[in-house]
């Protein structure tokens, strides 16, 4: 899987190029997914719980919203805890799946 440049963001960690992009995955969930630049090997796809969909349809009445956003720096942390969890960026398969609490990342149970 190719994440176009349009839709994703570059960052560059170690001297390595990666790209991710944040979708929506239903109500309250967002996915946060990145594969290695120039590679065909296999992504990740990490499932992070907030309600940043909601924001926009709940308003004024969010204070009970989880408005988790991915920034950069998280994204950073979530392709070195990946790695630590053996994902290899440059082998093929199915793509990785994660969840995130918003410092720690660990295998999805799905």
């Amino acid at each position: 899987m190719a994440l176009t440049k349009k839709k994703s963001r570059p960052i560059t960690i170690d001297n390595e190029k990666y790209r991710w992009l944040i979708s929506t995955r239903g109500k309250g969930i967002i996915a946060f997914i990145a594969e290695k630049e120039n590679s065909k090997g296999s992504i990740i796809e990490v499932k992070i719980k907030s309600d940043i969909n909601e924001l926009w349809t709940e308003f004024p009445n969010i204070s009970e919203l989880n408005l988790k956003v991915i920034k950069p720096k998280d994204a950073e942390l979530i392709i070195r805890q990946a790695h630590k969890l053996g994902w290899n960026p440059e082998e093929s398969g199915k793509p990785n799946k994660f969840d995130f609490d918003g410092q720690k990342l660990k295998k999805a149970s799905r």
